[in-house]
């Protein structure tokens, strides 16, 4: 259809859109590889583009050894000018096998190698497309995935969403991808994560992905900056939660054995309603939005720091072993400690502690020590974290000197009343307050301590590296202004942080708020003149005004 229209066409113009690498991407790209990140590019480009651009991206050097697998070979040019689809496809799919085959065990010669060279794959649409056959799609990941870069080109958008879905299900890895235009969407609903650009090609991309950027360089800043901070942060909430709550718990199965398992119970009722809602609630969460290891700058100086995240560090199984561990440890000294010191105790008026006494002491120092325990795995410490920790222990005493203070007629919870204002009136409340605390984060302290010594990770070796410097984590390093942006970029930012006001001149299209009167004179429009004009107009070469012909 297309060669009966376009006969004896007059070509008016054109317009197209200049499709070039950001400002960045190469830097941003060796930096994620550093990280220790596997970066595949799939591209609708020709192979020569696509080969250019990974050179330019330096995802491929020289150094490397590249397998090629492409369908323009004299061998399938010769099938193809028969013009029989089905040798075409048989021919073709042979010989996409016996590329793999060969690619793969030689492949498998140089990862067996100890000083071997990095490997690539090159492959086109046509070859993907047969290769990505049941019969040849696990032989293609195994190659794949010895690979140190990976360039798909003349690729459609549904090959590309099938190439993520054999990373994402076929070798089970964390899939990401970032794309600007219309024919990546489907890339982008495939991984797990999706990262769209808000660039010239439209805003599909972004719609479709679940986070938006504006280049392509500010990757670096998502994966290496927030996405390891939220990595650390979630993992520390979650061993903390479990953490706490076995502690809590423990320390009324062992008391079930000293009462025959009959179910009575060890605390209050309200004990254990607000022990998670208000009494342990608030200090971790500013930890999951405030703590943080090293500063945004570090963070992307050091990339291998991301490998943490990668080998599932902070979340293995020996992690989570060592915080039952010490939440049994806790839960023995809080019980024990308290229940065997109370025996021989007693009240200003004489009588010996009760059920409910003791039961109230080891909460106090459970309700302590917990809060305190967070304190002690936090990397940076805010006076958030002095006010949420502090806020938390004081109210649990607000509470319990309400709480056991009044009683009504129906209430049956008479065995509560007056208990708090009884301890606090003897020497054991403040001496068992501050000891058992002591003995139960001793374990915690000396086990801290000795890992950081002997076994650090290695965030704690950057720490320690730059424990003199001063935290430079402002603003404009999380913006990555001072050592990312261009010289013209870095000039407009420097410009925008002029005093700004609405724009009160409408008509221009392109008019910015602020600089009203320098545009308008570029029109040859007269306008008021703003004292932050100057600014603007000095940074700039004004043009020359063409002068008006007279008319005699």
């Amino acid at each position: 259809v297309a060669e009966l229209i376009e006969k004896d066409l007059i070509l008016i113009g054109a317009t197209a859109i200049e499709d070039k690498l950001q400002e960045g991407v190469p830097d941003c790209i060796e930096t994620l590889s550093r990280a220790g990140i596997k970066i595949w590019v799939l591209t609708g480009d020709k192979m020569e583009t696509a080969i250019n651009i990974a050179y330019a991206c330096n995802l491929l050097n020289n150094e490397m050894k590249q397998f090629i697998i492409s369908s323009e070979t004299d061998a399938i040019r010769e099938v193809e000018e028969r013009g029989d689809q089905v040798e075409i496809a048989r021919f073709i799919k042979e010989e996409v096998k016996k590329q793999l085959k060969k690619c793969l065990d030689e492949a498998q010669q140089y990862f067996h190698s100890v000083a071997g060279p990095k490997l690539a794959l090159i492959i086109d649409g046509k070859c993907l497309m047969y290769a990505l056959d049941p019969s040849l799609r696990i032989m293609l990941l195994n190659l794949s995935l010895n690979c140190s870069s990976v360039v798909c080109c003349r690729v459609s958008p549904l090959q590309k969403a099938q190439v993520t879905s054999l990373v994402k299900k076929g070798a089970h890895k964390i899939t990401l991808s970032i794309g600007d235009g219309a024919n990546d969407v489907s890339m982008i609903q495939a991984a797990h994560i999706g990262v769209g650009i808000s660039g010239l090609e439209g805003m599909q991309a972004v719609m479709a992905s679940d986070f938006a950027i504006a280049q392509f360089r500010f990757l670096k800043d998502l994966l290496l900056v927030h996405g390891r901070w939220s990595y650390i942060r979630l993992c520390k909430v979650v061993t903390y939660f479990f953490y706490k709550n076995l502690t809590f718990t423990l320390t009324q199965f062992w008391f079930t054995f000293y009462t025959g398992f009959s179910g009575q119970r060890f605390y209050d009722d309200w004990f254990q309603s607000l022990y998670n809602v208000i009494f342990t609630a608030l200090p971790v969460i500013i930890v999951g939005l405030f703590d943080k290891d090293v500063s945004s700058s570090l963070s992307k100086r050091y990339p291998e720091l991301y490998k943490e995240g990668i080998k599932n560090m902070f979340f293995k199984w020996r992690v989570v072993a060592i915080w039952a561990f010490f939440a049994v440890y806790q839960s023995l000294v809080f019980y024990y400690f308290v229940t065997v010191s109370s025996s021989t105790s007693q009240g200003s008026s004489g009588k010996m502690f009760g059920l409910w006494d003791v039961s109230t002491m080891a909460f106090t120092c459970v309700v302590v020590t917990v809060n305190l325990r967070l304190l002690m795995i936090c990397n940076s410490i805010t006076r958030w974290h002095y006010i949420s920790v502090g806020g938390s222990i004081v109210a649990w005493f607000l509470f319990i000197f309400l709480y056991s203070g009044m009683m009504t007629p129906y209430d049956r919870q008479e065995n509560i009343f007056w208990v708090i204002y009884v301890l606090m009136s003897t020497f054991y409340f403040y001496i068992t307050l501050l000891l058992v605390p002591v003995a139960a984060l001793l374990g915690d302290f000396l086990y801290l301590g000795v890992q950081r010594w002997f076994f650090p990770y290695d965030y704690q070796i950057v720490q320690e590296i730059h424990k003199d410097e001063a935290d430079d984590s402002g603003r404009t390093d999380l913006l990555g202004i001072d050592n990312q942006l261009t010289p013209d970029e870095a000039r407009s930012y420097a410009l925008s942080q002029l005093p700004r006001e609405l724009s009160k001149h409408t008509g221009f299209a392109f008019d910015s708020p602020g600089y009203e009167s320098f545009f308008a004179s570029q029109l040859g429009v007269y306008a008021p003149q703003k004292a932050w004009d100057v600014a603007r107009r000095a940074s700039m070469r004004s043009k020359p005004k063409p002068k008006p012909n007279k008319i005699n």
